[in-house]
């Protein structure tokens, strides 16, 4: 193997990673927006749960032996 086989099989790997370092920052940029995505939802999630636990909390404080509505 002479000069010019090493330098190209090292421009041929240098070539490999960069292409390979591309795709992996696009992966990372793609779940980074997945991630922040995720997290909204989860806060849209939680504010529900809330809300729910809130109206769960209105009807356990109404009296056991009241009357129907209708009375």
């Amino acid at each position: 193997m002479n000069m010019s086989d090493s330098q190209t099989d090292l421009e041929s790997q240098i070539a490999f990673l960069e292409n390979t370092v591309s795709g992996l920052d696009k992966a990372m940029a793609s779940q980074q927006q997945q991630i922040l995505e995720l997290q909204n939802q989860l806060r849209m999630l939680h504010g529900e749960i809330k809300s729910q636990s809130a109206r769960l909390d209105e009807v356990d404080s109404a009296p056991i032996d009241a009357p129907p509505p209708h009375y």
